[in-house]
C-alpha cells in the first residue's frame, strides 16, 4: 500500500472516530459536497503552502476537520506527492489476502526468472 493510501486511510479513520464521538461534527462528515479525496488534496495544499516537511498528527487532523466544517473552502489543485505516515494502519482481512496473493505472485515471478536464467 502506498504512503498516500496510508495517509488517506489514517485521515478517514480519524474522521469516522470523531464523527462517532462528536454529534456536532457527524453531520459535517456526511455533507454531499465533501469527499476524503478532496480533504486530502486540501491538506496537501495547506502543507505545501506552509513549507514544513513534518507535522504532528493533531495539526493534520485539525486541517481535515476544518475542511469538513467549512462550506466555502478553497481546496486547491491536486498534488502528486509521497506522504510518510509514522504509525501503523491496520489492514482489513481482504487487504491482507490481496497482499499475500501479490507476494506469492511476485515470488513465483522471481523463481521463474531464476530458472529461466539458469536454462539460458
Amino acid at each position: 500500500m502506498k504512503g498516500t493510501e496510508h495517509f488517506t486511510r489514517a485521515i478517514a479513520e480519524y474522521l469516522n472516530q470523531r464523527a462517532a464521538t462528536d454529534p456536532l461534527f457527524a453531520p459535517n462528515l456526511m455533507k454531499p459536497n465533501k469527499s476524503i479525496e478532496e480533504c486530502v488534496t486540501y491538506i496537501l495544499n495547506q502543507v505545501q503552502a506552509n513549507g514544513c516537511n513534518g507535522f504532528e498528527d493533531d495539526e493534520i487532523y485539525s486541517m481535515a476537520v476544518h475542511y469538513y466544517d467549512e462550506d466555502e473552502i478553497e481546496v486547491g489543485k491536486e498534488i502528486t506527492c509521497r506522504v510518510a505516515v509514522n504509525h501503523i494502519v491496520e489492514l482489513t482481512e481482504e487487504e491482507k489476502a490481496e497482499a499475500r496473493q501479490e507476494a506469492i505472485k511476485q515470488y513465483q515471478r522471481e523463481e521463474l526468472a531464476k530458472i529461466q536464467s539458469r536454462n539460458a
